[in-house]
């Protein structure tokens, strides 16, 4: 019989359905049945496209023994973390300060009032590699409650305090110029000179830290930290780690050397990759560039796309093979497998040119396709991609968890609305309003309320938290940006109160969850509040960056001293620990830059007009503010920057302005080109 989850709208929690552990989903019910009966929670976290949340499914939440004994002396709470991430990100915190480490499958024991007293990680069924058995952890957990309460009421109390009492990172003001150059300074020395990227293995795509060496180098002329991004981005997109047949990236590599991806596909990767490419390919023209960026847009729409017009959280790491699931086995390769489809003649080729060898690069004798170089013949290499991917094709398929989570879908919005505009595919544009029209209709409610996530035209329960209201912000004003049209200011202005009034932290900064929806059982341990950047921005330095490009379009005191207070962390965080910090840094850039506030004046039809704003698109000033309106019109006029702006001897121009002081407008391109910075 389905447990608890088969009503529920979240995929992750819908792979459990089925299983003999009798779920509940987090809520007041599970917590009041603890109580009731007197027996710890179980808490779960993992999410629909983890590995190891899939292997400790199978071996443990399926295994009808092991199920009877949670049910028996436990409430078992299965958490979706990408639905709620609140939940996650505090139990998490008690993970790492109990054992040092993190991840997923998250296992927590909880008190019925919610504190947490004992945690860890996945645990195998009999025990492995040091680590006990997910039974021997059972039993010793529920001996410990029944025999020593004392200890576990001490050990929650202790924990809870440890993680009430975390401070932030001193600083009040913003990183001014010396601690942007000590920050790119500190992540040349961390820097992988061999492989590129930085740290060992696992090696995670650096998105935020290349937006930020990006930025340095366009504010300082840093060479150093350019080189850091092409190095970096080339290896990604030539390894394993990059889908060479189907476009898009990996969630990791597990080696040093991006070869054997850990073959998620996540969408916030792909749309803050996206965006990393095609500003790399605007600061520096790369083939190989706009070659990336155009295969992970296209990925994005033909892979991820939900019918609603969203996109879909996740491509599975798992492929279900003859009953069982197998990580990779959808995109990995042998010799063999090469000439079956191809040919002896262009599968040797084929062999030599993607590093598939006969030893193989991956698990058995199968192998990871690599790009190392660009192909010698690339009319063949087409001819042997399109042949390759239709075979794959027809392949099992990884699952897709289909839920659209607002503050992605956010992330998604700005990066095909940006390289849309740069790379004139005026399909992705309109890709990028309708999953906007989407947030707006299903998402967003008349009082400007934000709900997580959704699934099926269907909205979730669970409110969205901060991340939710910048990331979808910054996509509604890259849309301002590409399309002119005022309604996505005024959208963005909407999300935007509602962090100034729910999410304001007194001391400054922002906590990640609203003053009104907060956790009761989470606010009794801590509010959650992390400004470091992990997979994406964190809520705080992806507030600030929307503060700040809103406050550009409209002049508004309000939002920029916001922003700068939220930047305030990152004066030290970003010094210390650049790594985590990326976001932040790259819109500290933004605010020593100005930021540039450009407004375009002219007929949109006018190919004058479109002259001027494509300058101003491929501007590499950090953080500018584009928008571009026709004087003529009144609407044009609900975007405070373009208030005020005349044509210029009756010729469409462009206004200038930073730090409170503008250039005189001017009529050519080559003129607006020279003051924003715009390549050659």
């Amino acid at each position: 019989m389905p447990n608890r989850l088969a009503d529920s709208t979240s995929p992750y929690l819908l792979q459990h359905a089925d299983n003999p552990v009798d779920w509940w989903e987090w809520g007041d019910d599970a917590f009041t049945e603890a109580r009731a009966r007197d027996v710890p929670i179980l808490l779960s976290v993992g999410y629909a496209a983890c590995h190891w949340c899939h292997v400790m499914a199978h071996e443990s939440f399926e295994d009808a023994t092991t199920a009877a004994y949670v049910n028996r002396h436990f409430v078992a709470v299965k958490v979706d973390r990408e639905e709620r991430p609140d939940v996650d990100a505090v139990y998490m915190e008690a993970v790492q300060a109990l054992t040092g480490q993190g991840g997923w499958p998250m296992t927590a024991f909880l008190t019925p009032e919610g504190r947490p007293f004992y945690a860890g990680t996945y645990y195998p069924p009999r025990p492995a590699h040091g680590m006990p058995s997910f039974r021997q952890v059972l039993e010793a957990v529920s001996r410990t409650w029944s025999e020593r309460r004392g200890e576990v009421d001490d050990a929650a109390a202790g924990i809870a305090g440890q993680l009430g009492t975390m401070r932030k990172l001193p600083g009040t003001q913003p990183p001014g110029p010396d601690r942007l150059d000590e920050a790119a300074g500190r992540l040349a020395t961390e820097f992988e000179p061999e492989h590129a990227g930085f740290g060992g293995a696992p090696k995670f795509p650096p998105s935020m830290v290349l937006e930020f060496l990006l930025r340095h180098h366009a504010r300082t002329g840093d060479v150093e930290s350019l080189a850091m991004v092409e190095a970096t981005c080339e290896r990604m997109a030539r390894g394993g780690m990059y889908d060479q047949l189907g476009g898009g990236f990996a969630r990791y590599s597990v080696d040093r050397a991006w070869v054997v991806p850990h073959f998620e596909k996540m969408l916030y990767d792909n749309a803050l990759l996206l965006r990393v490419y095609t500003h790399w390919w605007r600061a520096s023209g790369s083939a190989l560039a706009e070659r990336v960026a155009r295969e992970t847009a296209e990925f994005l729409i033909s892979d991820l796309m939900t019918p609603e017009g969203g996109f879909a959280s996740s491509l599975d790491a798992d492929t279900v093979v003859g009953g069982r699931s197998v990580e990779g086995a959808t995109y990995v390769w042998t010799p063999a497998q090469l000439d079956e489809v191809l040919g002896p003649e262009d599968g040797a080729w084929a062999a030599d040119l993607l590093r598939v060898t006969d030893p193989g690069t991956f698990e058995g004798t199968a192998s990871t396709l690599q790009l190392r170089e660009d192909a010698g013949d690339p009319e063949r290499w087409t001819r042997v991609r399109d042949r390759l991917l239709a075979s794959r094709l027809e392949r099992p398929q990884p699952g897709r968890d289909d839920k659209v989570v607002a503050a992605w879908n956010g992330l998604a919005v700005a990066a095909l609305a940006e390289a849309g505009a740069l790379f004139d595919e005026p399909v992705w544009i309109e890709a990028a309003v309708a999953c906007a029209d989407l947030l707006v209709r299903l998402h967003l409610d008349d009082r400007g309320r934000l709900v997580r996530a959704s699934r099926d035209g269907r909205a979730g329960r669970h409110p969205g938290v901060l991340e939710d209201y910048a990331d979808v912000a910054e996509g509604f004003l890259a849309l301002v940006a590409v399309t002119g049209d005022p309604v996505w200011l005024s959208f963005a202005e909407q999300l935007l109160d509602v962090v100034l009034a729910r999410y304001a932290d007194p001391a400054g900064g922002f906590f990640d969850t609203a003053d009104d929806t907060t956790d009761v059982r989470l606010s009794g341990i801590r509010r959650p509040q992390d400004p470091t950047d992990n997979a994406t921005p964190a809520g705080s330095s992806a507030a600030a960056g929307a503060l700040l490009t809103f406050a550009a379009y409209t002049g508004s005191d309000l939002h920029r001293d916001a922003a700068e207070k939220a930047l305030g962390v990152y004066d030290a965080l970003g010094t210390q620990a650049p790594r985590f910090a990326g976001w932040g840094l790259a819109v500290a850039e933004a605010l020593a830059a100005g930021p540039a506030e450009v407004a375009v004046v002219g007929p949109d039809r006018d190919p004058r007009t479109r002259e001027l704003l494509g300058v101003a698109l491929r501007s590499t000033s950090p953080g500018a503010a584009v928008v571009h309106g026709d004087p003529a019109d009144e609407a044009s006029s609900a975007v405070p920057l373009l208030r005020d702006r005349p044509l210029v001897h009756g010729q469409p121009a462009a206004y200038v302005c930073r730090h409170f002081v503008c250039d005189a407008p001017t009529t050519d391109p080559a003129r607006l080109a020279a003051a924003l910075g715009q390549r050659s």
